[in-house]
């Protein structure tokens, strides 16, 4: 089944009984890994286990006969799958086919085609859940930040919370780090509730300016490596994470799949970023046309697979850290000149 909003929310705090999968994809990875995190929470202590989609390539049996497990402890386990496309097909048609199922399954995706037929497979099946997560706009994003203040003890003024939603570029994630710091910092609590001052966030915050992540995305995407370089120099001296880097890339890329469908669909580059109006900032418009020209549906999903893992690299224990992003983003760039 597909949900909408009001119906992931009730999902999530309160799962149901038979939903033996739940499915979040969407451009807004963060904004996935909130609810995956929140439907996580629903089942308290229950045992984790996390698959990968090349555990369940390699044996698409694997996800119903663990979901249909019985824990050594008694409880339930909770399984988890990062990154699921449609590698992972049979593996799910097995699961929901199958006479039973008592752990419950989340897995997470990132922008999946309208033509995917794993998400068919899940939106049409009373026994699965779709949700599609998208990136807020520049007035949600605002208020969510607010929301996350407020959940979390600080009073902030609009300026504040407006100055964060900016710092974090739309990441939600990056917006949340912004949050732990000040409350951290003020001694903040929901229950010992404390005023946020702009000097506060200014001491804080790594605060990138604007310009300069939008002169990198756009580099990346445009095919010009000497740009890239040089935005990575500035940007490292700055104080920029390299996460922080790919996701802002990453972000543009979701878009990127998205738009590109509809030019796929038999639509013009042009009439496409016309058609999305407001929603794109002007300044976008033109450097947006050009990079939906040249990068091919099966590019893109290329250049997903190569940030997401490089954020996956960075994360595992004694990896190279920021070195891994800078070292995706030119080679991106890259591929990008080679198809002007």
């Amino acid at each position: 089944m597909k949900a909408d909003r009001g119906a992931i929310a009730r999902a999530v705090a309160k799962p149901p009984a038979d939903l033996r999968l739940l499915l979040l994809h969407g451009p807004d990875e963060a904004g996935s890994r909130a609810l995956a995190d929140s439907y996580a929470a629903a089942f308290g202590d229950a045992e984790r286990l996390d698959l990968s989609p090349q555990d369940l390539r390699g044996d698409p049996a694997r996800l119903s006969d663990e979901a249909a497990s019985i824990s050594m402890f008694g409880g339930r386990t909770l399984i988890r799958v990062f990154g699921i496309g449609e590698e992972s097909l049979a593996a799910v048609q097995a699961l929901l086919d199958g006479p039973a199922a008592g752990n419950p399954v989340v897995a997470l995706a990132g922008a999946l085609s309208r033509t995917s037929k794993l998400l068919k497979l899940v939106e049409g099946h009373p026994l699965a859940l779709g949700f599609a997560s998208y990136v807020p706009d520049a007035r949600d994003f605002a208020a969510l930040v607010g929301n996350l203040a407020r959940e979390a003890g600080l009073a902030a003024p609009r300026e504040v919370v407006q100055r964060i939603a900016n710092i974090a570029n739309g990441d939600r994630a990056v917006a949340q780090g912004e949050v732990e710091k000040l409350v951290l910092y003020l001694d903040a609590a929901p229950d010992r509730v404390r005023n946020v001052e702009p000097e506060h966030v200014a001491a804080l915050s790594a605060d990138i300016a604007e310009s300069d992540m939008d002169r990198l995305v756009n580099g990346v995407t445009s095919g010009r490596p000497a740009d890239v370089a040089e935005q990575l120099t500035r940007l490292r001296s700055e104080g920029a994470a390299g996460i922080m880097l790919l996701r802002a890339v990453l972000r543009r890329f979701y878009l990127l799949a998205d738009l590109r469908a509809e030019v796929e669909r038999g639509s013009s580059a042009e009439s496409v970023i016309a058609g999305r109006g407001k929603a794109i900032f002007w300044k976008d418009k033109g450097v947006l046309t050009a990079a939906v020209a040249r990068w091919q549906g099966s590019h893109i999903a290329s250049a997903l697979s190569r940030l997401l893992a490089a954020e996956r690299a960075i994360k595992s224990s004694g990896s190279a850290g920021d070195i891994l992003a800078e070292s995706a983003l030119l080679d991106l760039a890259r591929r990008a000149q080679r198809v002007r």
